[in-house]
């Protein structure tokens, strides 16, 4: 019998963008130009709660979670970095990170809540993109 493929959940798809894989999560783009934020997902079936994964798993999160923090830093520059694991609406394992100004729209509060998402303009997203492609050089971009 053959192991479930990892899905990622239809919410998720439906709000970001794929910028690509880590050795273990997919990195994503929040489809929301109020803030850089991106969200790491685990590429592990069923996986729900960081705190259950085995110490393997819970380490290379935590680098690709660390890589992914410090890149943002070097490109966006921000005054913060919020790192959060909801999972209240989607239940998949995902990580967000989102690079915080003291004058973006929802500071200093929490980002969830405040204002709708604003899409990205076309073409500004692909830079983002780009963007952090290059500065995780241990990313592995998607093949279209």
């Amino acid at each position: 019998m053959s192991e479930p493929l990892f899905t990622l959940h239809a919410q998720l798809a439906a709000d970001t963008y794929l910028v690509g894989d880590f050795p273990c999560c997919r990195l994503l783009l929040m489809n929301d130009a109020q803030y850089p934020w991106c969200i790491l997902v685990p590429r592990i079936v069923g996986a729900k709660e960081l705190h259950r994964l085995d110490d393997a798993d819970q380490l290379q999160v935590l680098r690709e979670s660390v890589a992914l923090a410090r890149a943002m830093e070097l490109i966006f520059k921000p005054h913060k970095m919020n790192l959060a694991a909801l999972g209240n609406m989607v239940p998949q394992l995902h990580l967000h990170h989102i690079a915080r100004f003291h004058g973006d729209p929802a500071w200093p509060a929490p980002v969830w809540g405040k204002h709708p998402a604003q899409p990205y303009e076309p073409g500004v997203a692909d830079e983002r993109m780009r963007q952090l492609q290059q500065a995780l050089p241990g990313l592995i971009a998607p093949v279209c």
